[in-house]
């Protein structure tokens, strides 16, 4: 299982990450970021791409 953060503070909302990682990342209806805190292994790769796309460098890997 991997952990995943995203900063709200710095996150803007681009949906970036939905593209790379859509069974972790999703806009709602406000089209605010929603995420899941962990993701099984095998999104790892999808997570990482999402963490490189990001303009705001807002999603980490939670410890």
């Amino acid at each position: 299982m991997i952990k995943i953060h995203v900063d709200m503070d710095k996150c803007q909302h681009y949906g970036q990450c939905v593209f790379e990682a859509p069974t972790v990342f999703a806009l709602n209806e406000d089209d605010k970021l929603e995420y899941h805190a962990t993701a099984d292994d095998s999104e790892l790769e999808n997570v990482e791409r999402a963490i490189d796309v990001c303009p705001m460098q807002a999603i980490a890997f939670a410890k």
